[in-house]
């Protein structure tokens, strides 16, 4: 669940114009101006992070497949264990 002073009007607006984009070329275009190439970068290793944990990799090999810091790693690890978020999302785009 979503920190509470996350859920707010104008973070409701932000999500509703994410769940308007339609074609991966639209996020690209709304990300690359919305984001710096570091948050973006930092995003996606993130989600990388995630789906290598839910794999069952451990700490270590992750830390070399993607270059996330162990603290990077154990913040995605706590939110994979107590939150949703990743979870939905992975068990959603699984191939």
């Amino acid at each position: 669940m979503a920190a509470k002073s996350l859920r707010n009007e104008k973070t409701d607006a932000l999500f509703d114009v994410i769940l308007s984009l339609e074609t991966r070329e639209e996020c690209y275009e709304f990300f690359e101006d919305l984001c710096t190439v570091k948050e973006l970068s930092a995003m996606v290793q993130r989600y990388e992070v995630a789906c290598l944990l839910d794999q069952g990799k451990t700490f270590s090999v992750i830390s070399e497949e993607t270059g996330a810091s162990t603290a990077t790693i154990a913040r995605v690890n706590k939110c994979l264990q107590y939150g949703d978020g990743y979870a939905k999302a992975i068990q959603r785009n699984k191939n």
